[in-house]
């Protein structure tokens, strides 16, 4: 996984130190013995090995690990993101039981649209259930209660449930402050036909899946119908609606998508020269990190740049999560990155046939590579709430 590795003498100690370099890395010191290795992450390799492996000095409590080091495996990185995910690769496959304890991750806040229930309704949780589950779900959210805050502002324009127990249908159940309000169909009590229940929950996953566009096409639609019928009162009514529902669609970060139709490409600057860094983006799980070159090589100076994009996109390989606690770190990186209040490089996310912006992705190219700010900074809410999201190896130690 790591793509050097140097011999440690310690009467070698200056000419191994001076060949490192002096640059971002995820490195990995071992013994001979079959302790434990010591991994981690720096902004500066070669002052970091010096601090570890040079001579102790006196009455210092600073870990040395000069006389216990036999070998370095290390890999230099281009920007923090590409640190933290090598780094998450490398605790992963050395430390498989204990590496989630290490890096601390915090899951990412998703709705959950329950469709394996008889009566399917909605919830916010931080754990994905199996891959082949019929459940969908909805995320990242920034933080817990701004998926609340989404999910409860868009319930309010439909009548699915919101109750959370078990329903066992039965005409002498009184119902709740939801269905005495209308403003749910009340299946618990059999206010409604199993069919008329399940397109209304149809209408709440066309919702989700396109970020509330279904509802807003749909309302316009009435309004123009009843606008046409000489019928103002109720197209005034509708406009009132969209209107209403305006806001509530300015809460969705445009991140926030479907898990599984998550997909996308994520453009970081670069360890090499005249080069940047793609992650690829496939169903929330992060691919890669693949070089890609600025400059055209000799035998491709007649390519365009879109399409030397979509040949290295296509090269990557596709690796889904072979596991739902795999998917759910892998949000969680992402979701870090994501709301973090400055951050390096760009993502640029597919539309709904898979197909990705080329013609942004290659003017993203440039910013990313000249070290310029993003053409347009989406918001980040609830970003204030992410402070307490990192983990252990997430800052140089001191």
């Amino acid at each position: 996984m790591l793509l050097h590795r140097l011999d440690f003498e310690t009467g070698r100690d200056r000419e191994i130190f001076s060949g490192v370099p002096a640059q971002p890395a995820v490195f990995l010191l071992r013994g001979h013995d079959p302790g434990e290795p010591y991994v981690s992450k720096t902004a500066n390799l070669r002052r970091r090995l010096q601090r570890l492996l040079s001579p102790p000095e006196e009455r210092t409590k600073r870990l040395n690990l000069r006389d216990r080091v036999r070998f370095i495996q290390y890999t230099p990185t281009g920007s923090d993101f590409e640190s933290g995910f090598l780094l998450y690769q490398l605790l992963r496959s050395t430390f498989p039981k204990a590496y989630s304890a290490r890096l601390r991750l915090r899951f990412a806040p998703v709705i959950k649209l329950h469709l394996d229930n008889e009566y399917p309704r909605a919830s916010i949780t931080t754990r994905l259930g199996r891959t082949h589950g019929k459940s969908l779900y909805y995320g990242p959210f920034p933080s817990r209660v701004s998926a609340e805050k989404f999910a409860n502002d868009s319930l309010d324009f439909f009548k699915m449930r919101r109750c959370v127990d078990d329903l066992h249908p039965d005409p002498a159940f009184p119902g709740c402050i939801y269905s005495e309000m209308k403003m749910c169909l009340a299946p618990c009590f059999k206010g409604c036909t199993d069919q008329a229940y399940r397109q209304e929950v149809e209408r709440v996953q066309a919702y989700l899946d396109t970020g509330g566009l279904s509802l807003e096409r749909e309302l316009s639609q009435q309004r123009e119908e009843a606008s046409n019928n000489l019928d103002f009162e109720n197209a005034a009514a509708l406009h009132a609606r969209v209107e209403k529902l305006k806001p509530v669609l300015g809460q969705l970060p445009e991140i926030v998508r479907r898990t599984d139709q998550l997909s996308g490409l994520m453009v970081q600057p670069s360890a090499a020269e005249n080069s940047v860094t793609f992650f690829r983006i496939d169903a929330g799980c992060i691919g890669g990190p693949a070089t890609f070159s600025i400059q055209s090589p000799e035998h491709t100076k007649s390519q365009s740049m879109e399409s030397r994009v979509q040949q290295a996109v296509d090269a990557m390989p596709h690796a889904p999560a072979k596991t739902a606690l795999e998917a759910m770190e892998h949000l969680a990186i992402l979701r870090r990155w994501y709301y973090r209040g400055t951050r390096v490089g760009e993502i640029f996310l597919a539309d709904d046939k898979g197909m990705l912006p080329m013609r942004r992705i290659v003017r993203g190219i440039s910013r990313v590579y000249r070290g310029e700010k993003p053409e347009v900074q989406p918001p980040a809410p609830g970003s204030a709430l992410l402070g307490s999201i990192s983990g252990p190896h997430d800052r140089e130690e001191t």
